[in-house]
């Protein structure tokens, strides 16, 4: 029986587009060992994926460095026929190397990729367009299954969709306006916007973590709708994506719960601020809707991650956003356009 590790330590967003390794390495070989490793706080994530036979955890915030090397000792032990890193950093590239797995494969902007018994070029675009970076990961195993590449899944259970029944009775959208840089967040006065011109038969809920609660009550308040839902905080992630599953429309900026809905195929319209859809990490949903500024902004994409403030101090790459530009995207989805 073949035995394969893939690692992915990073944030949510990136754990859930790692599991388009695990469809097809399934696909591939249906008898296989698969186990991935993610950031402690992560694994819920990869609750009842029917694939995977251990979610290892890495402990980054108490005893960083010893719960790394215990990490080491257990991979070893397990004597993986292949580890697979999908992240570039020295950390994960030191599992990797280190892993004793008969093959190691890891890109080559990793620092240890020289240990590496393969390493691929990690490539940012094509040329005839857009690389995602579902595409970016597959090539990682491209050489020992093929070149098509599986979108991402997440597994709600029935348990999740019960706990978010009370919510599902009837139409309605989500939003999710955060994200941990500045300059990827529409603004929270343009998301209250939304919400005041949305039809008014659809519910929306505002989605997130505990740490979006005090901005989802801003934009409830200067909404001036009270029967907003705020169900930041209220739910784990794989509510969430089940609650997303179902929803006429989810708003999202480029960060996780874009990948939550891509993950479960739910309609999803993408706000891009200071980041671009060319560094690839786009919606793979089949009603998918990208929206950005319409304004030739020379300072625009000014880096992939976003910054904790616009550096021109202006941030038009948001500004300039219309309401109407995300309410054109709920048209077409609704038209099956």
């Amino acid at each position: 029986m073949q035995k394969f590790l893939v690692i992915q330590t990073a944030f949510i967003g990136d754990v859930v587009l790692g599991t388009a390794l695990v469809e097809k390495l399934t696909k591939h070989y249906p008898h296989a060992r698969i186990d991935f490793l993610v950031r402690k706080g992560n694994e819920s994530l990869l609750e009842n994926n029917p694939h995977l036979s251990e979610v290892l955890t890495w402990d980054k915030k108490k005893r960083k460095l010893r719960n790394l090397l215990v990490l080491l000792l257990h991979i070893r032990k397990t004597r993986y026929d292949k580890v697979i890193t999908i992240q570039r950093f020295f950390s994960t590239g030191l599992l990797t190397a280190f892993s004793g797995a008969n093959e190691t494969i890891g890109f080559d902007k990793n620092p240890l990729s020289f240990l590496f018994s393969k390493k691929v070029k990690h490539i940012i675009s094509k040329e005839n367009g857009i690389k995602h970076e579902v595409e970016r990961n597959n090539d990682l195993i491209e050489s020992f299954t093929d070149g098509s590449v599986i979108r991402p899944r997440l597994y709600p259970s029935e348990k999740d969709h019960a706990a978010i029944s009370a919510w599902t009775q009837k139409k309605y959208v989500t939003i999710s306006p955060g994200s941990i840089w500045f300059t990827k967040r529409y603004p929270f006065e343009k998301w209250a916007d939304l919400i005041r011109n949305f039809p008014p038969e659809y519910a929306v809920y505002l989605v997130g973590g505990k740490e979006n609660i005090a901005e989802c009550e801003y934009i409830k308040s200067i909404s001036n709708n009270p029967d907003v839902d705020i169900l930041a905080g209220k739910l784990s992630f794989l509510q969430s994506a089940a609650l997303m599953e179902t929803a006429a429309m989810n708003y999202v900026n480029d960060s996780g719960p874009l990948h939550f809905a891509s993950a479960v195929n739910a309609p999803v319209t993408a706000v891009y601020c200071s980041t671009a859809p060319a560094y690839g990490f786009t919606p793979l949903s089949d009603k998918s809707y990208i929206v950005e500024t319409p304004e030739k902004l020379n300072c625009r994409p000014c880096g992939i991650h976003g910054h904790k403030t616009c550096p021109e101090q202006h941030f038009k790459c948001a500004k300039t956003i219309q309401t109407n530009h995300l309410l054109e995207a709920f048209q077409k989805a609704m038209m099956n356009v």
